[in-house]
């Protein structure tokens, strides 16, 4: 069986967690991660892949069939996603909601030019929680559509309180308000608020000497972070955060409530996920796509694509046949 080779741009977390799940698809090899810093400071599981800079992509072009990129969506995916579907096919997990349909259309042009596949925002929100607020209000066409995120980790909240003067380090959870969940549950469908969703509860590292007060009121009126909801501040140890705080747990849910027929009979999708990793499940939600999109080049297509835009049997290493008598 030729095996699809994968590329990984970038080794933070969700690059190591992209290595760990190629290795559990039996149809994929690992060829090669890039990155920034020098290649030989890098250190990577598979002893069959190379370590390369990212000046060495455009060398590898014959030798990787998907690039897996990797990068934060603040300001690496803008920048190397258009960049590299010129030469790879690629997947990404870009999270910036509001950025998408931009991001979308840089990456399509892109990708149209190189002859490539482009598959954007992967991951689980978005990605699977996208497909399932479409499914849901697809079949329920009269009524609410409620996402709850957490308990659970924000990397992107969590930097940007370490970016803080005054703080060492910090980790922060996104939690769920549990009266709100169980009103939607009950199909009640509310009106809910911002603050009325979630709560930030932020464990908080800081500087020797520094100033409490207003490291606690920074964080509190950050807009678009903080200033929505109630937040706490807990200040605690380096050793504190390293025991207590140290793994990167997450999960949520999407629930529709809504109604049918001339009676109004009363429904509730739900779907949820608990996960004890946050990067490894992405991981493995962008190497599942990564066969899509190997296989939509195989047949000739490129441009930018979405979730919503890929079979769902693309996905599997199962043949349509196996899907039919195992799955359907």
């Amino acid at each position: 069986m030729d095996k699809i080779r994968i590329g990984i741009v970038g080794y933070g977390n969700i690059g190591k967690g992209v290595e760990l799940a190629v290795a559990r698809n039996e149809d994929m090899e690992l060829k090669a991660v890039f990155t920034r810093r020098n290649p030989a400071d890098v250190k990577i599981e598979t002893e069959s892949a190379d370590v390369k800079h990212m000046d060495d992509l455009a060398s590898m072009k014959d030798e990787i069939d998907v690039m897996v990129l990797c990068g934060g969506s603040a300001t690496d995916l803008p920048v190397m996603g258009p960049e590299i579907v010129k030469n790879f096919n690629t997947i990404d997990s870009f999270d910036t909601h509001a950025r998408i349909p931009e991001y979308f259309e840089n990456v399509d042009k892109a990708a149209k030019d190189g002859g490539n596949v482009g598959i954007i925002s992967v991951g689980w929100d978005p990605g699977m929680f996208s497909l399932n607020r479409l499914y849901a209000e697809s079949i329920l066409v009269q009524g609410s559509t409620y996402t709850f995120w957490g308990k659970g980790v924000s990397q992107g909240h969590s930097d940007a309180i370490r970016r803080i003067e005054g703080v060492k380090n910090a980790i922060q959870y996104t939690v769920p308000v549990d009266k709100a969940v169980e009103r939607v549950r009950s199909g009640e469908a509310p009106e809910l608020t911002t603050r009325e969703k979630h709560l930030r509860d932020c464990y908080v590292v800081p500087e020797e000497g520094a100033d409490l007060q207003e490291i606690e009121r920074t964080i509190k009126t950050m807009p678009n972070y903080f200033d929505d909801y109630d937040t706490t501040v807990t200040f605690i140890t380096e050793a504190e955060l390293k025991q207590n705080h140290s793994s990167m747990p997450h999960g949520g849910f999407v629930i529709r409530s809504g109604e049918t027929g001339t009676e109004g009979s009363r429904h509730i999708i739900e779907y949820s996920l608990k996960l004890d990793s946050n990067p490894e499940f992405t991981a493995s939600v962008l190497v599942c796509y990564a066969r899509a999109a190997y296989r939509l080049s195989k047949n000739g297509e490129s441009g930018a694509k979405t979730v919503f835009d890929i079979p769902p049997a693309l996905l599997s290493m199962k043949t349509p046949e196996q899907l039919r008598a195992e799955l359907l």
